[in-house]
């Protein structure tokens, strides 16, 4: 150890070995990691499906099985949780393979010598309020989801309308 002058306070942690310092790294961000491909990610963690599944049969059997309100609201939210989850990467992987289908068409059309042509944002949505309608108009919902629709534009129009007690 250094010797301290008597005169000086000596500092509450002082540092006796140099310690080198951590280098934190955040996967997303760097290149180590190597580069992100949905595709080879949901191959390589396909099995969380399965546990996922199982996960969710036992919140639902411990949800039966509840006397306590508390807790049976609890159970309830992460089973919603877990259901809008599992719609959500659903969702995603028909987006997927939407794109993926898009791009094979373009790829066929390329070989056969035509220009390729791409989608715009728009023309892409409009695709997707299609498919939407269409998964709709299958499942029996399509009368209700529109009828809730109105609704909700209808109450739209009134807010910018004037009010009675403006006039």
């Amino acid at each position: 150890p250094l010797e301290m002058s008597a005169k000086k306070p000596v500092p509450f942690l002082r540092q006796v070995v140099p310690v080198r310092k951590k280098v934190q790294r955040d996967p997303r961000f760097d290149d180590l990691s190597g580069e992100y491909k949905p595709e080879i990610f949901m191959k390589t963690y396909s099995f969380l499906d399965s546990i996922k599944k199982q996960e969710k049969e036992m919140v639902q059997k411990q949800l039966k099985k509840c006397r306590n309100v508390e807790q049976k609201e609890k159970l309830q939210q992460l089973l919603n949780r877990m259901t809008q989850q599992e719609q959500a990467q659903k969702k995603q992987q028909r987006l997927r393979e939407r794109e993926l289908s898009l791009k094979r068409q373009q790829r066929e059309l390329a070989k056969q010598g035509k220009k390729p042509f791409f989608l715009k944002k728009s023309e892409k949505r409009k695709l997707e309020l299609a498919e939407k309608y269409a998964e709709l108009k299958r499942s029996g919902k399509l009368e209700s989801f529109l009828n809730k629709k109105r609704k909700r534009n209808a109450i739209k129009d009134k807010r910018h309308l004037p009010s009675q007690k403006n006039l």
